[in-house]
Order: C-alpha cells, then sequence, then structure tokens
C-alpha cells in the first residue's frame, strides 16, 4: 500500500514540491489582440512564457501572383488590401516601382499631392494603431477618441476619390485626380482642429500610469536584434538611441523620394525627455510613443505640401507606357509601419503583364520578432508586446 508523504512542518513553514508541467498555449486565430488573423501558439510554464511561435498563412490572397497575371494598373486595387489601414502608401509604392522600371519622370504636383496624401494617410493609421492598442490593454475610450479624427481623414479622402478603405488613388504616373476645389481650406481647417487633440491622447495613454506600467520595461528589442531580423519602421527606431550616434534609419531622410529631402521634419529616434523612468529605450512604451510623436511630424508635412500645392509645376498625372520594358526595378518607401518594397520585373516580348511582382513587407519582418521579446513574460503581457508591434496581417500573408 502506497504511503503518502505529509508537507514538512517546521516554524510553522510549510515546504510543498509543486511541480508544473510546460504546456502549449494557442492564442488565436482570432482579430482582438492579434491586429488580424494571426495564430500565436505559447510554450508556457505556469504563467511564464519561454517561447512563442507566430503561425502565418491564415488569409491567403496570393497578390504577388495576381501581380504576375494583371497589368500594373489593374494591380493597384490589390495593393489596398495588405496594409488597409494605410492603402495609399501602398499605392504610393508599388506605383514608384512600376514608374522606376520604366524611367518615368513625375511631375512636381503629383509629387506634392502624393506627400499630403501619404502623411495624412499615416495619420490616420497611427490613430487606429493607439485606439486599437487600448484596446488590447482593456481601454475603450482612445479607441473613440481616435477614430474621431481619423472619420475626418476618411471624409477629406472620400471627397479625393470617393473611397474610404481601399482608394487606389494614387497611381502609377501620379495621382488619379487632382485635389477637389475648396479641399485645401478644408485640409488645414482640419489640421488646426486636430493638432491639439492630439494632447488628449497624451493624457489618456502616454502618461497613464497603468498604461505605463502595462507597457514600460516590457518586451525588450535590442537594436542588434531589430538589425538581424531586419525590423523597419517605429519598431526600428524605438530600439535606436539618437545620442549613442545610432543612424536614424527613416527612408524619407536616408533614401528620400517624392521630394521629402526639400521638406522640414524629423525622423523620430529616442531617448525622449518626457519618458517615464520605468520605460527603456526598446520596450513597447517607446514603440507606442515613437509612432505617437510621428503624427505631429506627418502634421507639419502636410501643413508645407498644402502651401507648395497652388504653386505646384506640371499635371496632377502623366501617362504610362503601355508595355512594361525588359529589366527590373525594386522601390521602398517608408510606409506607417516600416519599408514597404516592390520588386518588378518586365517581360522581354512587351507583355503589359510583369514576369514577376514580389513584395518586401515590414510587417513580416517585425512580426518575426516576437519570439525573441516575449521569452520570460508573463501571458497577460502577450497583448501588450504584440500590439506594440502594429502590424496588419494583409501585409504578412501576400
Amino acid at each position: 500500500m502506497a504511503t503518502e508523504t505529509l508537507p514538512k512542518q517546521e516554524d510553522n513553514i510549510v515546504e510543498i514540491d509543486v511541480r508544473t508541467d510546460e504546456m502549449l498555449v494557442n492564442m488565436g486565430p482570432q482579430h482582438p489582440s492579434t491586429h488580424g488573423v494571426l495564430r500565436l501558439v505559447l510554450r508556457t510554464d505556469g504563467e511564464v512564457v519561454s517561447e512563442v511561435t507566430p503561425h502565418l498563412g491564415y488569409l491567403h490572397r496570393c497578390a504577388e501572383k495576381v501581380g504576375e497575371n494583371v497589368t500594373p494598373i489593374q494591380f493597384i486595387p490589390y495593393t489596398d488590401r495588405m496594409d488597409y489601414l494605410a492603402g495609399m502608401n501602398m499605392n504610393l509604392a508599388y506605383s514608384m516601382a512600376i514608374e522606376k522600371l520604366c524611367g518615368m519622370k513625375i511631375p512636381e504636383k503629383a509629387q506634392v499631392i502624393r506627400v499630403i496624401i501619404c502623411e495624412l494617410n499615416r495619420i490616420a493609421s497611427h490613430l487606429v494603431g493607439m485606439g486599437a492598442y487600448g484596446l488590447d490593454l482593456g481601454t475603450f475610450s482612445p479607441f473613440l477618441y481616435a477614430f474621431r479624427e481619423r472619420e475626418m481623414i476618411l471624409d477629406l479622402f472620400e471627397e479625393v476619390c470617393g473611397a474610404r478603405l481601399t482608394y487606389s488613388y494614387i497611381t502609377i504616373g501620379g495621382v488619379h485626380d487632382d485635389l477637389p476645389e475648396g479641399w485645401v481650406e478644408k485640409c488645414r481647417r482640419f489640421l488646426e482642429y486636430f493638432k491639439p487633440r492630439v494632447e488628449e491622447y497624451h493624457t489618456l495613454l502616454t502618461r497613464n500610469q497603468i498604461f505605463i506600467q502595462r507597457t514600460a520595461n516590457i518586451g525588450i528589442l535590442p537594436k542588434e536584434t531589430a538589425y538581424q531580423y531586419g525590423c523597419t519602421g517605429p519598431v526600428l527606431r524605438g530600439s535606436l538611441n539618437r545620442e549613442a550616434g545610432d543612424p536614424v534609419w527613416d527612408l524619407r531622410k536616408v533614401e528620400p523620394y517624392c521630394g521629402y529631402e526639400t521638406y522640414d521634419f524629423q525622423a523620430i529616434v529616442p531617448p525622449f525627455p518626457e519618458a517615464p523612468p520605468e520605460a527603456v529605450i526598446g520596450d513597447s512604451w517607446h514603440r507606442f510613443y515613437v509612432r505617437m510623436r510621428e503624427v505631429i511630424e506627418s502634421v507639419k508635412l502636410v501643413l508645407q505640401g498644402l502651401e507648395r500645392y497652388p504653386d505646384a509645376e506640371g499635371s496632377h498625372r502623366i501617362e504610362p507606357p503601355r508595355h512594361l520594358p525588359a529589366g527590373e526595378a525594386y522601390m521602398e518607401t517608408e510606409a506607417p509601419r516600416g519599408q514597404m518594397g516592390f520588386y518588378v520585373v518586365g517581360r522581354p516580348s512587351k507583355d503589359p503583364v510583369p514576369l514577376r511582382v514580389r513584395a518586401r513587407s515590414s510587417c513580416f519582418c517585425n512580426l518575426s520578432v516576437t519570439n525573441e521579446i516575449c521569452k520570460g513574460c508573463l501571458i497577460a503581457d502577450i497583448p501588450a508586446i504584440v500590439g506594440s508591434l502594429d502590424f496588419v496581417m494583409g501585409e504578412v500573408d501576400r
């Protein structure tokens, strides 16, 4: 007959041998807390996570193969559906790749409009990122505040192109239509209204003590790891240190396009004097705050673009060639979530359909670092860490 060993008691202290087993726990695939259809497999010992494996491939969009079976103009709507929160920026990256392949020179007016529209879309995208991140951490109010201003930007986009999510406005050769009459003044009025609203976001989240405790010193991504995984955008810049001499890696600065080199703005890189003492460079708080600061810089860029627009030379668009030339081209732009690049190969037979189309997704690389920054965290920290990466699965599963 087996005997049961009772706990040993000495000086009112009970010693109990507690043995735990590792478990594999599925988180997802579901939309809340994962910003898309993403399945995470967590290896846990109790509440402590030792490994996180992201499983991709639930959308099956096959966008790259679609691009090899339609003409470049026909493929523009598919780029909207990659990062569907920043469709204008997706349109721009693919259009510029085709323009580079064809050797097209875009008029100044078209370039100015592209900067205005893409920076407005960057603001709208970061607003969704901010509001959804609040939802991930259990607060609903920031989401409502963010969508209040985002709806105004979508109203402006609707006047420009008739759409509010998938635009197909920035196209090969420029933009589909010129800015409508009175649109510039409406945009200025919105920006004047919007600028003081940013302080409300900081009160709701950035300086909120509960938010700081959930994000500061959590999910730390060293810059060396960010480089190794090919991270870009706010995920990379949140891990850099300007005072240590780290390069300010923003394509609008280091490899400018659309005339960005002629605009006055800053690439946002830590350290920040307003950072809470608990936060360290590379953590979830810094990744979030980089986006919040980028919103201010985008406002500056849009205002500068609106000043240039009335005197900009040329048309809003030039006609592209009917056939793609033989050769290859690759073009990257600084989208809200990082560098978005397209590689296009033309056919030697002057076929209008590209031979190859490939997309370099910033979200794919940023998401791949999940395991590195989640090791040793608690299960409850997973939404805070994953949400700080601000990815869109439509761009990952392409």
